[in-house]
């Protein structure tokens, strides 16, 4: 892949213990973003959760639309709508609306929904879930892409001659994303609608499993569907955290990890991607032994990036922080502003320059000073030493 590789953060959110100010949570979700935004990040992406009581962005389309008025260039979208809980045709509604009002910087990122919670509580099994998806998911991409009505009844909503009235800012529409862990449904579905993929859990064991064959299945399942679709429309979501040095990174998740593992292992419907152990150490083991999480500096992290382009088989488009709490909040701000210093342009090659002409500015300087060194040289051959 040419593209210069894009950054971002995939942001749940997760805060926890679940005893936390929620009005606070939530400014510190927006100022992450707007620190992003300031930094260079390229996009964010936001949850929706109704249950669980760690993630408590209900809606990420009015979180996107409150946080897209206080920053100015981050691309951002919905990781994501639990399409299942949702009519098609509002949620395709209210992402024209918000397309015009972020000026396009809005993404469509689709989901079957997360918690078992969520879902019981609007009567849908979990098991319905996948299919439900499919289906909506077909729908929706009709609403956004056809100009012909549609009428639909399901046992979930029904439609008359359903359209929209308004067109997207975007050309031809924002773009749309669907969710993978490790079956490959969401790489089929990806492939199906000629959409792009988010990989989440990509550094987590079972993810660096599938890795090659979740875009190997896009790719045949486009084929098959008369699509395409582009490595650039890839994103993988993987865990880290970053410090000066590795000792302190390691010190700073004390403040938070345990409770995030716990999280995993209890709550969170994601059994394929469960830490292990149960004190803080272990988990700082096996997030450390197993490559789950990059616990250090940023020189590891471009290791671990480095890694999963070997991994991917042909590249992705763009790597997303998967955003916790581990660290206390000015150790989190630092990490991303670690990744931004360092990560970021080491992949973009923003600094090339920067560090050819540094160079090159130190070798004119040397030469200058040897050529000093051998006419004072050659003063004091001649005349004796200069008197001071």
């Amino acid at each position: 892949m040419s593209d210069r590789l894009r950054f971002g953060s995939f942001i749940p959110p997760h805060h926890l213990p679940v005893n936390y100010n929620p009005t606070y949570a939530l400014q510190r979700d927006v100022e992450i973003v707007q620190l992003m935004d300031a930094i260079g990040f390229d996009e964010a992406w936001f949850g929706e959760h109704h249950s669980g009581g760690a993630e408590p962005i209900g809606d990420p389309l009015l979180f996107i639309a409150h946080v897209a008025a206080q920053t100015k260039y981050i691309r951002l979208g919905t990781g994501v709508v639990s399409l299942p809980y949702h009519n098609p045709l509002w949620v395709a509604d209210r992402l024209a609306m918000l397309d015009h009002l972020t000026r396009g910087r809005v993404m469509l990122g689709l989901g079957p929904g997360a918690l078992a919670t969520d879902a019981g509580m609007i009567g849908i099994h979990p098991s319905q879930q996948r299919d439900a998806l499919e289906q909506d998911t077909a729908v929706l991409m009709h609403l956004m892409t056809s100009n012909e009505p549609i009428s639909i009844e399901t046992d979930r909503y029904k439609l008359v001659d359903a359209r929209l009235q308004l067109d997207f800012y975007q050309d031809p529409h924002p773009e749309v994303a669907a969710a993978a862990i490790v079956s490959p449904s969401g790489p089929r579905l990806a492939g199906t609608h000629g959409a792009g993929l988010l990989s989440i859990g990509a550094t987590m064991q079972a993810g660096v499993d599938v890795l090659a064959m979740h875009w190997d299945v896009a790719e045949a399942r486009a084929k098959e569907c008369g699509k395409t679709v582009d490595r650039k429309n890839w994103r993988l979501v993987g865990l880290m955290h970053l410090a000066d040095t590795k000792d302190q990174a390691i010190k700073d998740v004390e403040y938070g990890l345990r409770e995030f593992c716990d999280y995993l292992q209890h709550t969170a419907s994601t059994p394929q991607l469960t830490p292990t152990g149960s004190s803080i150490g272990e988990y700082i083991d096996w997030a450390m032994s197993t490559g789950a999480a990059v616990i250090g500096t940023w020189q590891e992290a471009v290791e671990q990036i480095e890694s999963l382009q070997e991994l991917s088989n042909g590249g992705f488009g763009c790597f997303l922080l998967f955003d916790h709490n581990w660290a206390n909040w000015a150790a989190k701000k630092h990490h991303y502003e670690i990744f931004g210093d360092y990560v970021i342009p080491h992949f973009k090659k923003t600094n090339h320059r920067l560090k050819q002409s540094e160079l090159a500015t130190r070798a004119v300087r040397d030469k200058l000073a040897a050529e000093q060194q051998a006419a004072i040289g050659a003063f004091s051959a001649k005349h004796g030493k200069p008197q001071a």
